[in-house]
C-alpha cells in the first residue's frame, strides 16, 4: 500500500485532495499533516477522520523534529499544500509567508531526502509568473516574475525544489494552478466571501473596476491533475493546470448575484489592492499531452454546485466567520498557531 504524506491537509485544496484519494484510490494510506492555523480547519476533514486509511497529525512544516516523526514509518509520496496563501495578508506583512512557504519547504525537502521519499510534489500557483497583458498564456517556460510578497515566497520555494532536484537528484516536481473554487474554501477568498456575504444580506467588495481576469478551475479538477502528475509526471518538471475559463471579477460577481437572487445594489466597489495583477491565464497543453489530464467540470455547473454547497453548509462557514471554530481548537489542541 502506497503511503502519502499530505501537508496542509485541513486546508481547502488539501482536504479535497485527501477526500478524493480516499474515495478513488483504495490502495493508498494517508498521513494528513496540518498546523491548524486560521485557514486549516479540521472540520474540512470531518467525514474522513475515522477512515481506517487516514492518520491525522497536527504539526508545523517548519518543525523539523515533528516532520521527521511524522515520516518515521515510511512515506512514498510527499504532497506539500501547506502555505500562507492570501495575497492581502501578505501585503500587510509577509514574515509568516517567508517562514511557512520558504523555510517550511526547506524542512520538508531535507526530511524527505533524508528518509528516501520516492516523490516530492510542490503545489504552487500561477501567480509566480506575474501578470499578463490582454493576450497570451502562462506556460511552464514563462519566466517567473512574482509581484506580491505571497507570490515571491512561492516562487522562492519553487526554485528551492528545483535546486534540490538538480543538486541532489531528488525526485521532485512542481504543479502550478489557476484560481480554484469549490467546497470547503476559506471564506476570505472571492467566491466563498461573496456567496456568504450575499446569504447574510451584506454587500460584496469588488476591487477597482472589477476587470481583473483570472482562469477559474474547480478544485476537483485540480486534485485530479495533481494525481496525474504523481502517476505520470517526470521529476524535475513543472506542470500547469487551468480551467480554460477566463472570467473577470465583475462577471463572477454578477453570476453570483443572479444565483442568489440579488441585484447590483449589493456591489460595493472598493480601492484596488496594491500591485493587483491584471490578468492570469494558463496554458495546460503540457499536462494534457504528457499526463492525459483535462478539466471536466463546466464552470456554470461547478459554480452552481458551489453556491448550493455553501447554502447547505451554513454552520461550517458561520463558525469560521465568527471565529468560533478557533475556540474549539484551543480547547482541543491548545493555542492556535
Amino acid at each position: 500500500m502506497k503511503t502519502y504524506f499530505v501537508t496542509g491537509a485541513a486546508g481547502f485544496i488539501g482536504s479535497n485532495f485527501v477526500r478524493q484519494l480516499l474515495q478513488e484510490e483504495p490502495n493508498v494510506r494517508i498521513v494528513a499533516y496540518d498546523a491548524l492555523t486560521y485557514a486549516g480547519n479540521l472540520e474540512n476533514l470531518a467525514d474522513c477522520l475515522e477512515h481506517e486509511r487516514l492518520q491525522f497529525v497536527r504539526g508545523d512544516i517548519c518543525d523539523a523534529q515533528a516532520v521527521r516523526a511524522a515520516l518515521a514509518d515510511g512515506v512514498d509520496v510527499v504532497v506539500n499544500f501547506a502555505a500562507e496563501s492570501h495575497v492581502d495578508r501578505s501585503i500587510l506583512g509577509c514574515k509568516d509567508f517567508i517562514r511557512t512557504n520558504i523555510e517550511g519547504t526547506q524542512v520538508l525537502l531535507d526530511e524527505s531526502r533524508a528518509r528516501g521519499v520516492g516523490l516530492y510534489v510542490q503545489i504552487s500557483t500561477d501567480e509566480v509568473y506575474g501578470s499578463l497583458g490582454p493576450t497570451g498564456l502562462f506556460t511552464e517556460q514563462t519566466p517567473l516574475q512574482p509581484r506580491s510578497p505571497y507570490s515571491a515566497s512561492k516562487a522562492g520555494a519553487d526554485m528551492l525544489v528545483l535546486a534540490y532536484q538538480h543538486t541532489y537528484g531528488m525526485p521532485a516536481l512542481i504543479t502550478r494552478c489557476s484560481n480554484n473554487y469549490g467546497p470547503y474554501q476559506f471564506p476570505e477568498k472571492l467566491i466563498p466571501l461573496f456567496i456568504t456575504n450575499l446569504i447574510e444580506g451584506k454587500k460584496v467588495p469588488v476591487y477597482g473596476d472589477g476587470m481583473n481576469v483570472r482562469d477559474w478551475i474547480h478544485v476537483s479538477d485540480h486534485c485530479r491533475g495533481i494525481r496525474a502528475a504523481i502517476d505520470k509526471g517526470r521529476p524535475g518538471e513543472v506542470y500547469n493546470f487551468g480551467g480554460n475559463n477566463e472570467q473577470n471579477n465583475l462577471a463572477i460577481t454578477r453570476l453570483l448575484l443572479d444565483a442568489l437572487g440579488k441585484d447590483e445594489s449589493s456591489i460595493q466597489f472598493v480601492q484596488d489592492r496594491l500591485g493587483h495583477d491584471r490578468r492570469y491565464a494558463i496554458d495546460a497543453t503540457k499536462a494534457q499531452r504528457e499526463l492525459g489530464w483535462r478539466p471536466l467540470v463546466d464552470f456554470k455547473d461547478g459554480l452552481a454546485a458551489t453556491v448550493r454547497w455553501y447554502r447547505e453548509n451554513e454552520n461550517w462557514w458561520r463558525r469560521i466567520k465568527t471565529g468560533e471554530y478557533l475556540e474549539y481548537y484551543e480547547k482541543q489542541y491548545g493555542a492556535v498557531c
